[in-house]
C-alpha cells in the first residue's frame, strides 16, 4: 500500500531555511508526480509545489516561489521541499501527496517560523 512520510520540520526564525523530506513506497515513484500541501493554523489546504515524475518539470504557488524548490530523487524514493526565507505566514504543517491531484497524503510536519 501507499506510504507517504515527511521529515525535516520544525521550529525556525524568520529568514530561516529548513529542507522537508518525504519517503515514498507503495507506488512506482519514478512514474509519478509528486505534491507538497500545506494546512497553516484555521486555514484550509493550499497548494505549495509540484514536480514531475522525471524532475524536469515544476510547479509552484505564488506565495512561495523564488524562496521554496522542490526536487526529487526517484534513487532514493524521495521528494524534498527546501525551504528558504522564511517568514511566519510560512507557519504550517506540510503535507506529501502523490500525483497533481492527489489521492495519498503523509501524516504531514510541522514548520513553525517564530
Amino acid at each position: 500500500h501507499v506510504q507517504l512520510v515527511e521529515s525535516g520540520g520544525g521550529l525556525v526564525q524568520p529568514g530561516g531555511s529548513l529542507r522537508l523530506s518525504c519517503s515514498a513506497s507503495g507506488f512506482t515513484f519514478n512514474n509519478a508526480a509528486m505534491s507538497w500541501i500545506r494546512q497553516a493554523p484555521g486555514k484550509g489546504l493550499e497548494f505549495v509545489a509540484s514536480i514531475s515524475g522525471n524532475g524536469r518539470i515544476t510547479y509552484y504557488a505564488d506565495s512561495v516561489k523564488g524562496r521554496f524548490t522542490i526536487s526529487r530523487d526517484n534513487a532514493k524514493n524521495t521528494v524534498y521541499l527546501q525551504l528558504n526565507g522564511l517568514n511566519t505566514e510560512d507557519t504550517a504543517i506540510y503535507y506529501c501527496a502523490d500525483g497533481y491531484t492527489p489521492t495519498h497524503w503523509g501524516q504531514g510536519t510541522q514548520v513553525t517560523v517564530s
